[in-house]
């Protein structure tokens, strides 16, 4: 069973010490530098991309299609994105210790596919094989979501533990000085004909994990009519 008191930052002298199996650490200098999620969940994300967006190939016009205008696709994430962890009172998450606002991005979608009934929304940092967030039964009638709907407790949707331990959106915070620098962040929306039953318990509530196994489910079983994606970049190591 996980422990759920992973899910605070502790401070000891302005530092902040790694919470669950993530990327935070002492410095951010990647020691311990332990993703929780593993490399299947990657390929399991994959698949389910590109399983869903091969739907409807005959009408690219027509296309499921993802925005933000918080960031532009293949772009930098701005610092409003990225989380804010203190080491000796500067961020270690930016290049110049700027504070992060660990705000989850503006998404809107458009050519939504016909029977939708709920959205999910994730944003996956592929190179660290790393959930940030997760929401889930987004209602049909939603077009878009706002700056900092991920927030815990948020009213848009329902929410898993991201790979922080943490139930709603936390921003990047990639390890300084450790290859590759630059991580790719994809934000994806996927448009289902029907809401999401994520398992949970109070001893078991939902985790990144759960979201990504029920989402290969209902691609399997048809209930994914479409997906579509923005992704954008960032790195918290200084340009030599």
């Amino acid at each position: 069973m996980r422990d759920l008191r992973k899910s605070s930052c502790t401070r000891a002298n302005g530092n902040c010490i790694k919470r669950g199996y993530n990327m935070k650490s002492y410095g951010n200098t990647g020691t311990p530098y332990l993703a929780h999620a593993s490399l299947g969940i990657s390929a399991l994300i994959i698949w389910i991309f590109g399983a869903s967006n091969a739907l409807g190939n005959d009408h690219v016009e027509d296309h499921f299609r993802v925005n933000s205008t918080t960031f532009s696709n293949n772009g930098v994430l701005p610092i409003s994105m990225i989380d804010n962890i203190l080491s000796n009172g500067s961020n270690a998450c930016s290049v110049d210790g700027s504070p992060g606002g660990n705000q989850s991005p503006e998404v809107s979608w458009t050519h939504v596919p016909w029977g939708t009934r709920s959205y999910v929304v994730a944003m996956f940092d592929v190179t660290a094989s790393f959930t940030h967030w997760g929401m889930y039964n987004i209602p049909a009638w939603r077009n878009s979501l706002p700056d900092g709907a991920g927030a815990v407790g948020s009213t848009f949707g329902a929410q898993v533990y991201n790979d922080f331990y943490l139930q709603g959106y936390d921003g990047p915070c990639p390890p300084v000085g450790v290859e590759p620098y630059s991580h790719r962040y994809v934000l994806t929306v996927y448009a289902l004909d029907e809401e999401l039953q994520l398992p949970q318990s109070a001893n078991f509530p939902p985790y990144a994990e759960t979201l990504w196994y029920a989402l290969v489910k209902a691609t399997e079983e048809g209930h994914v009519l479409a997906s579509a994606s923005t992704t954008g970049f960032y790195s918290a190591t200084p340009s030599p």
